[in-house]
């Protein structure tokens, strides 16, 4: 089986690339030449989304490909999402309809409601609109053909029950930070326990999100987290494999069944991160990384705080 073909399968039967290309904080001139280098490097899932501000790079970059006969549609599997703004009441299948314009394409693989927490266009409102009112909307534009998929990220254990209780079409995918020292067992449990795929972001522990600026341009102030790159058992494992940390942490997720997204622009990076079908990392040596009982999220989503759907509430308190 080569790289390429390793997915995992959807519980309506669709096949979901287990490693993919993230493009946060990827403008639109460096996105281009990241998806090109990743879809010729053996890549076939990218993933992006409205509040990204590149999908419209991307469907340049796709199309380019498609032009030059190197892919096919079919073959790529895209991934978007719908910001708080795009889940408020009656407004997800024109924002949906709004991406795949700028992506030139028909249709995504699969689409994510980016928060739980809703709000309105410049996020100085928040809307207190239900999990399950959000989750109608996607079980409309799923029917509608418009995404072969459909699924959240940020939602907690409970809202995505919320959700499949309304016995409309299931939660096909939960995308969350996960990474070695948030290691996210109970939602990853409770998901497969549901036929929920988990998919990770920050696998790495992102440490490029110090480099976030807002649009105004100002920086955040990120909570100091140790990095896992330099972790002793990761780097016993890189070494005993001939592999670097990066490769390790990575490996240690997609282990766990879970897809992952790393995100880079650099062409060097972006082979390395998919170059990790050639090793596997153990139970015991799963168990060995896990020695640290670190749990640390590195990112809080604090615009939530107040909202009825604020996720991570309990964590808070």
């Amino acid at each position: 089986m080569s790289p390429s073909t390793q997915t995992i399968t959807l519980s309506n039967g669709v096949e979901m690339p287990v490693v993919g290309l993230g493009t946060w904080q990827s403008s639109p001139e460096e996105v281009i030449a990241a998806v090109k280098a990743a879809v010729k490097s053996g890549y076939r899932l990218i993933d992006t989304a409205s509040g990204y501000h590149n999908e419209e790079a991307i469907g340049t970059a796709i199309k380019q490909l498609i032009e030059e006969e190197v892919i096919k549609r079919d073959d790529l599997f895209i991934t978007t999402k719908a910001w708080t703004n795009q889940i408020a009441p009656g407004k997800l299948e024109s924002a949906l309809k709004e991406s795949l314009q700028k992506l030139q394409l028909e249709y995504v693989n699969l689409y994510l409601a980016h928060m739980p927490a809703a709000t309105n266009d410049d996020m100085s409102q928040q809307i207190a609109s239900p999990v399950e009112d959000i989750w109608r909307q996607f079980d409309a534009v799923y029917k509608a053909g418009l995404t072969k998929a459909v699924g959240v990220s940020n939602w907690n254990n409970e809202q995505i029950g919320r959700a499949l209780a309304l016995g409309l079409t299931p939660v096909h995918n939960s995308q969350v930070e996960l990474h070695l020292y948030f290691s996210q067992h109970d939602h990853v449990d409770f998901c497969k326990s549901h036929s929920v795929s988990v998919t990770s972001y920050a696998t790495l522990g992102s440490p490029g999100r110090v480099n976030f600026k807002l649009p105004n341009g100002a920086k955040l102030n990120w909570a100091p987290a140790p990095s896992e790159l330099q972790d002793a058992n990761v780097l016993s494992i890189a070494k005993k494999n001939n592999k670097t940390p990066a490769q390790v942490l990575l490996r240690y997720v997609v282990d766990r069944g879970i897809a992952i997204i790393p995100k880079s622009v650099n062409e060097s990076r972006i082979k390395e991160n998919f170059d990790i079908f050639d090793f596997s990392v153990s139970p015991e040596e799963i168990k060995k990384l896990e020695e640290s009982k670190i749990s640390q999220r590195l990112f809080a989503q604090d615009f939530m705080i107040g909202h009825p759907e604020d996720p991570f509430v309990n964590e808070r308190q």
